[in-house]
């Protein structure tokens, strides 16, 4: 909870008061159109490095915006003997647009293991969460805390999920899209925090992704896990921290996850 706080503060400190507040040169291109960072970003990435150097003085901090200054940081995340892993802004895009689907991420890596993840809603102001081993919960600041469970399994055809084509290969995407009419319903929000939150709450069988940023996926996978969920790379492996590459798909229980894999995201 001193974690979940921490983002809490940073998110209502610095990103909310930004909120549809940003003029044009507070908001830049990173490595395409669709890849933008804001001075909100930073600044609640700062603020968040700094609390977390003073409750966790040991940890390596690894950052999204500190490994574009830094990438040799990712580096040192496999091997670290603790990290603290953020994301200041999810769904930088959305935030930018003035949508209000955002959210602050983020994950505790111990010997190459994800061990805790917390993805805090500013707009909402709660968060999810889980440590592993012990459950993933709702949890809200007035000290409430509602257990969270994965949806039932449901025929293909009547599935609903979420996925992001966008970094798929280009070469596999019509393929793919085609696939999906296999499925009842696609969504994609822009924001892997909030397809977390409403897989691991019940509201949907699957997620998938192929761009597999720490900051973006190691809380999420963690509270799916320990929400009753499977989660692997596409070819069938354990994702880990230190993993980039290769796909990831998380699905209501294993069979869900064959079926799926097979049926719709075969790449």
């Amino acid at each position: 909870m001193e974690l979940a706080n921490i983002l809490r503060d940073a998110a209502r400190a610095e990103a909310l008061p930004r909120f549809r507040r940003l003029d044009a040169s507070m908001v830049h291109i990173k490595t395409e159109a669709i890849d933008l960072v804001t001075e909100a970003d930073v600044a609640t990435e700062n603020v968040i490095k700094a609390r977390i150097a003073s409750f966790m003085p040991d940890a390596l901090f690894v950052g999204e915006e500190s490994v574009a200054a830094d990438p040799a940081l990712l580096t040192r995340l496999a091997t670290a003997d603790l990290a603290v892993v953020v994301d200041p802004i999810d769904g930088t895009a959305n935030y930018a647009a003035g949508l209000p689907l955002f959210a602050t991420m983020a994950a505790v890596v111990s010997k190459g293991q994800t061990i805790a993840g917390i993805i805090y809603d500013p707009m909402g102001d709660d968060w999810v969460m889980a440590e592993k081993g012990s459950g993933a919960w709702l949890r809200r600041p007035n000290g409430e805390a509602i257990r969270l469970s994965v949806a039932d399994r449901l025929p293909l055809a009547e599935m609903v999920g979420m996925a992001s084509v966008a970094y798929m290969p280009r070469e596999k995407r019509a393929q793919i899209l085609q696939n999906t009419d296999k499925v009842r319903l696609l969504s994609n929000f822009r924001c892997a925090g909030h397809e977390y939150r409403t897989f691991v709450s019940g509201h949907g069988q699957f997620v998938c992704y192929n761009k597999l940023m720490p900051w973006d996926h190691l809380p999420g996978v963690l509270i799916a896990q320990e929400a009753g969920g499977f989660a692997a790379r596409l070819d069938g492996g354990a994702y880990l921290p230190s993993h980039v590459d290769g796909g990831l798909l998380l699905a209501v229980d294993r069979d869900a996850w064959e079926e799926l894999r097979r049926e719709v995201f075969a790449f």
